[in-house]
């Protein structure tokens, strides 16, 4: 199980939860876990976050693989400007 860890504004999409665990081998099975438990996160993820596995971020990487014991914290993604 991933410890997941979520910003402010994904926390409020979440019942206030900053923090819980998900089950989850990869991105992309991340985000179809998140969705199905907290449905209103589903319009933010569409729209793109960050996602930072164990200190590394990765950016549009569905694929990438996340460690059974890996702390993930999503954030939203910075605008250029």
């Amino acid at each position: 199980m991933v410890q997941v860890h979520l910003g402010a504004n994904l926390a409020s999409a979440a019942g206030g939860r900053t923090e819980f665990g998900v089950e989850a081998a990869n991105v992309m099975q991340l985000f179809a876990a998140l969705r199905k438990q907290y449905p209103e996160l589903k319009t933010i993820l569409e729209r793109g976050v960050a996602v930072a596995i164990d200190g590394q971020i990765y950016n549009n990487s569905w694929l990438q693989p996340i460690p059974a014991d890996a702390e993930v914290f999503l954030m939203p993604k910075m605008s250029a400007g």
